[in-house]
């Protein structure tokens, strides 16, 4: 006695394509400042972690950790500065609808800018209460800004269907079944309705 065939579910992808989820790509001018949006707030986010770990490094008594928590600050205020225009570009680029995109990238990326120069001027001024501080509130808003920017879709929305897209075949077909009912009723007589105890109705001629 053979065994009934077994069918198979066909898997889905675990990262979906913009195909397979019938989104289409995005345009270019939409697409690439995303990217590079997402590449500045990464490194950023990268640069202000390892600048709490040198930290914590130096006040555990690894005195030359200083020196290099001086130069990630560096690096971290150049990438922002570099993040502020990729910001600026997400903004203005247009989608395939004309509408413009996100504001809160330009405006984290420049309050972020003003707060990394007033946090590398409180660290220059010792001032470690302060600086402690603000570096707190920092890394949680580079992990903000950092979420928010990989969240930005890569893909434009699919377009709706609308009533002149749809298909004639279902027209055609409930037309043929409506004639068929009118053949089976016989000449001179309307379709039958739906409902039960409701003969074929006459039509005078």
């Amino acid at each position: 006695m053979s065994s009934p065939p077994v069918t198979r579910t066909p898997r889905l992808p675990l990262f979906p394509s913009a195909r397979s989820s019938g989104r289409a790509p995005a345009p270019p001018a939409v697409r690439l400042p995303r990217l590079l949006l997402r590449g500045t707030t990464t490194a950023s986010a990268a640069l202000v972690l390892a600048g709490t770990v040198l930290a914590a490094g130096f006040l555990n008594g690894h005195y030359e950790a200083l020196r290099a928590h001086e130069v990630v600050a560096m690096v971290l205020g150049g990438v922002l500065t570099v993040q502020v225009p990729v910001a600026a570009l997400v903004r203005r680029a247009a989608g395939p609808a004309g509408e413009r995109g996100p504001w809160w990238p330009l405006a984290a990326a420049a309050l972020l800018l003003v707060a990394d120069g007033a946090q590398t001027g409180t660290g220059y001024e010792r001032a470690v209460g302060v600086h402690v501080t603000l570096g707190v509130l920092l890394v949680s808003a580079h992990l903000f800004c950092l979420v928010g920017a990989w969240r930005l879709p890569l893909t434009s929305p699919a377009p709706e269907p609308s009533a002149s897209s749809v298909s004639p075949v279902s027209s055609v077909s409930s037309a043929s079944s409506v004639s068929s009912a009118a053949v089976e009723d016989g000449p001179g007589r309307l379709p039958r309705p739906s409902g039960t105890g409701t003969g074929p109705v006459e039509v005078a001629p």
